[in-house]
C-alpha cells in the first residue's frame, strides 16, 4: 500500500489509509492515538469510562487520586509530541519542583543536602494532566472516542488481528458485543489488561510475563498546610524506603495549593485507610518530621489506598505465535512499582518510540519490530524499578533472582547511592538517570566514576535541612 500523508505532511508509513483502534483513553492511549493519526485515515479510542468535563479523577484510573510526578524524560517526550504542552501545564498551576533544593529528603539513613537543583519534575494532579492532554489530542478530527464501552475481545486469528469486540457499559446497554474492524489494534488498557487472554482465544500465544512484587502498598490523603510553608522553604518531604527501612512517605504540592500525602509499607503492614490510623501510621517512619506536620495540617479528603504495585513486563518482543496488527503500550506492556514515579513518563516515551518506529524509512515497521522498539524504550525504567525491588525483603515473582552480572553493578550503584545525597556531581548524574533524561551510562562518566570509586562520601546534614543550602560556587545544570 502506498504511504499517504496526513495534514501535517508526515509520511503515512505502513498503515496509511487504514483504521486503528486504541483500547484505553488514558495517557498512553491518547498519546498513541495522536501518533497513529499521522499514519492512518482514522483512529478510534475505546474508553470504558465517560470522560469528565473537567480535571477530575475517574474510576478507570484507580491511581489518579495518588501522587503523580512527570519526570524530565517525560517532559521532553510530551513537549516533542505536543509542542507547548509544558507551558499549558505551568499555566494550569502544576507545581515545578527542583531537586534536591525543593525537597527535604531522607534515604538510606541520610538527609540530602539541599543544593541548587539539577533536575525538575511536575507534581500537579494526574486528573489535571489528563484533562489538558484530552483537550489537545481529541481536537484532532481524525481521532474519535467511544466512551462508556469495554473492549472484550479481538477479531481475527493467530496470524492477524482484524479488529475488536466492544460492549457498552451501564444500564440499558447492549449486552451482545459488536465487532469493529481495524487494521491495527493497540492495547493501552493499563495494568489490568486482558489482551493476553484475548490472544489466547485467537489461538495465538500470550506473552511471557516477568514479575517482581515487593508487596508495597500505599495510601493517600489531601491536606492543607495550615502554616502555608510546611515549616520550611521546601515544597515537599520525601522519605524513601529501602531494604532495612521499609516505610515511605511523600508530601508534594498540587495545582490548587493543597498537598497530597502518601504513606507506604510492605505486605502485612500496609498503611490504613482510616483517617486517624493513617496519621498514626506516619509515626513508624524513621523521623517524626512527617508525623509532626500531619498533626497540624488540615485533612481535606478521605484516605485512598492502592495495593497493585508489582513490576510486570510483558515480552511481546520475544519470538512466539503472535498475530500481526496488534501492539501494546504503557502499563499494558510494562508496569512499574508506582513508588518510582515512572508511569506517566514511560507512557510519553512509548509514544515517541512509536512515532520514530513508524517514521523510520530504513526499516519496515512490522508488528514485532515496532513492539521491540517500544519495549526497548522502557528498558531503563524497568532496570531502575526492578533492580531496586529485587533487593526489598519479601520480594516475590519469577524475575527476582539476582544474576551474576548484577553483582558488580550493584556494588557500584551502592557507592553511587552513598554519595548522591551529598556530592553535587554524583547527585546530578544519578538524578538525570532516575528522571529518564540521561542513559545509565551517565553514571560512568569520568567525573562521576572518579567521585564514586575514589572520592569519599560527602558529609550530609544530621537533621532535616529546613532551609536551602546556598553555595554560589556550586551550580549544576539540569539536563
Amino acid at each position: 500500500m502506498n504511504a499517504e500523508r496526513s495534514k501535517d505532511g508526515e509520511s503515512g508509513g505502513a498503515w496509511g489509509g487504514r483504521h486503528a483502534v486504541v483500547v484505553g483513553g488514558s495517557l498512553a492511549g491518547l498519546l498513541a492515538a495522536h501518533v497513529l493519526a499521522a499514519h492512518v485515515d482514522r483512529v478510534t479510542v475505546v474508553e470504558r469510562d465517560r470522560f469528565p468535563e473537567g480535571p477530575e479523577p475517574r474510576p478507570g484510573v484507580p491511581q489518579s487520586r495518588h501522587v503523580h510526578v512527570l519526570l524530565e524524560g517525560g517532559q521532553t517526550a510530551l513537549e516533542s509530541l505536543l509542542p507547548g504542552f509544558l507551558r499549558e501545564l505551568r499555566e494550569g498551576g502544576a507545581p515545578r519542583v527542583g531537586i534536591p533544593e525543593d525537597l527535604v529528603q531522607w534515604q538510606n539513613g541520610l538527609w540530602f543536602r539541599r543544593l541548587p537543583a539539577s533536575a525538575y519534575f511536575h507534581t500537579g494532579s494526574r486528573a489535571q494532566l489528563e484533562h489538558l492532554l484530552r483537550q489537545r489530542v481529541l481536537a484532532n478530527p481524525l481521532i474519535n472516542v467511544v466512551e462508556g464501552t469495554d473492549a472484550v475481545g479481538l477479531l481475527g486469528d493467530a496470524s492477524r488481528v482484524r479488529g475488536v469486540l466492544l460492549r457498552e457499559r451501564g444500564e440499558g446497554a447492549r449486552t451482545e458485543p459488536r465487532p469493529v474492524e481495524a487494521d491495527l489494534v493497540l492495547d493501552a488498557s493499563g495494568r489490568s489488561t486482558k489482551a493476553p487472554q484475548w490472544l489466547t482465544a485467537l489461538g495465538a500465544q500470550a506473552p511471557h510475563e516477568e514479575v517482581i512484587d515487593t508487596g508495597l502498598a500505599y495510601a493517600t490523603r489531601v491536606y492543607r498546610d495550615t502554616d502555608g510553608v510546611l515549616g520550611t522553604d521546601a515544597l515537599g518531604y520525601y522519605v524513601v524506603p529501602n531494604p532495612s527501612q521499609t516505610y515511605g512517605a511523600v508530601i508534594l504540592p498540587l495545582e490548587d495549593g493543597t498537598h497530597l500525602v502518601t504513606l507506604s509499607g510492605l505486605r502485612g503492614d500496609e498503611p490504613p485507610t482510616d483517617g486517624e490510623q493513617f496519621e498514626a501510621y506516619a509515626k513508624k517512619l524513621p523521623h517524626p518530621l512527617v508525623s509532626r506536620w500531619l498533626s497540624t495540617a488540615e485533612p481535606l479528603s478521605p484516605v485512598s489506598g492502592f495495593r497493585r504495585t508489582a513490576n510486570v513486563r510483558r515480552r511481546y518482543d520475544l519470538p512466539g505465535r503472535r498475530p500481526a496488527g496488534f501492539l501494546a503500550v504503557g502499563d499494558a506492556l510494562c508496569t512499574f512499582n508506582p513508588i518510582y514515579g515512572q508511569g506517566m513518563t514511560v507512557a510519553a516515551v512509548h509514544a515517541v518510540a512509536l512515532r520514530e518506529a513508524l517514521a523510520d524509512r530504513r526499516r519496515t515497521p512490522t508488528t514485532r519490530r515496532v513492539q521491540q522498539v517500544l519495549l526497548s524504550s522502557s528498558r531503563q525504567a524497568w532496570d531502575i524499578s526492578a533492580g531496586a525491588d529485587k533487593r526489598m525483603p519479601g520480594a516475590t515473582g519469577n524475575a527476582v533472582a539476582v544474576r551474576a552480572t548484577d553483582r558488580a553493578a550493584n556494588w557500584y550503584l551502592s557507592r553511587v547511592q552513598d554519595r548522591y545525597p551529598g556530592d553535587p556531581v554524583v547527585g546530578a548524574a544519578f538524578r538525570s538517570v532516575l528522571g529518564l533524561s540521561a542513559p545509565l551510562t551517565a553514571l560512568f562518566a569520568p567525573s562521576v566514576a572518579r567521585a564514586v570509586l575514589f572520592g569519599p562520601a560527602v558529609p550530609t546534614p544530621t537533621e532535616p535541612p529546613m532551609t536551602r543550602e546556598e553555595h554560589p560556587d556550586i551550580r549544576v545544570s539540569g539536563t
